[in-house]
């Protein structure tokens, strides 16, 4: 599995309603409130050789609510 972050900014007043939206679909193994430019920190894991950018595009852009993502790849934990 790889793991990797996405930083979501959020309309007004719907920050919310888009951790929930996260947390019901189930495609996001940790969800945190945020401070700053961003409103969101989501961790989410893919298969070895899933395309990151289809899995955003497809599971997390159409969630209601979002602004903007900044989606952070990682490459090794310590």
């Amino acid at each position: 599995m790889v793991p990797f972050f996405v930083m979501i900014k959020c309309q007004l007043g719907k920050t919310y309603q888009v951790a929930n939206a996260i947390a019901d679909a189930e495609i996001a193994s940790e969800v945190y409130s945020t401070s700053g430019d961003y409103d969101l920190l989501v961790k989410f894991y893919v298969d070895d050789g899933s395309d990151i950018g289809h899995f955003v595009n497809e599971k997390v852009h159409p969630i209601d609510g979002i602004q903007d993502t900044k989606t952070i790849i990682t490459f090794k934990a310590f």
